[in-house]
């Protein structure tokens, strides 16, 4: 019966519901609090109820304390100063030690390459689900997939098997500074008919 009362009818409209989503913005400027961790764990429970096919729930959460933190803001700026040099480094050093809250988000490792491309896909939409929920409490949210992300260094320094999984994103979150706008292509430019 509980499985029954878990297919209920919404209680918002498409109109609500749209009007939710369009609001949701990647958010790169955040206050200083640090937002209460059962939001958080809140917003992975909501993740995990992604779809995925054959219900493989290949999705990992970490969150990310003071020396994982910093151990990535490290590994990043070693990156960056080889790439760009020291002066661009520090600048990203100081903006990313400003980020609040941390989560790594990893897939578990799938040698079939139709199920691993299911699995990315299934934790991408976990990923957005855990964003809408962090949006629906008042917080924003920026996925990170950057150089960082892909460095053979990066889960070990966070204590995670790389020969099991591997780093979908590194999530900030916090309470926002400011919204930016954004815009989309329009939908005629991406939708079409196949007859």
């Amino acid at each position: 019966m509980a499985d029954r009362a878990a297919l209920t009818p919404s209680p918002i409209t498409p109109a609500q519901a749209a009007e939710f989503i369009r609001g949701r913005r990647t958010i790169d400027q955040f206050t200083e609090q640090v937002p209460d961790e059962a939001i958080v764990q809140e917003a992975i429970e909501v993740a995990r109820w992604a779809p995925n096919h054959h219900l493989t729930q290949p999705w990992r959460f970490y969150l990310l304390g003071p020396q994982s933190q910093a151990a990535v803001i490290d590994l990043n700026t070693q990156l960056v100063a080889a790439r760009k040099g020291d002066e661009v480094a520090a600048a990203k050093r100081e903006r990313w030690q400003q980020m609040p809250g941390w989560l790594a988000v990893t897939c578990q490792i799938n040698d079939d390459p139709v199920t691993a491309r299911e699995d990315y896909a299934a934790c991408a939409c976990a990923l957005q689900n855990l964003t809408l929920y962090l949006h629906s409490a008042g917080l924003g949210s920026k996925w990170i997939s950057g150089e960082a992300t892909r460095h053979p260094d990066l889960l070990p320094t966070l204590g995670i098997d790389p020969a099991r999984e591997y780093c979908v994103g590194l999530l900030w979150y916090g309470y926002p500074k400011r919204y930016p706008r954004s815009q989309r292509t329009d939908l005629e430019k991406i939708m079409g008919r196949c007859p």
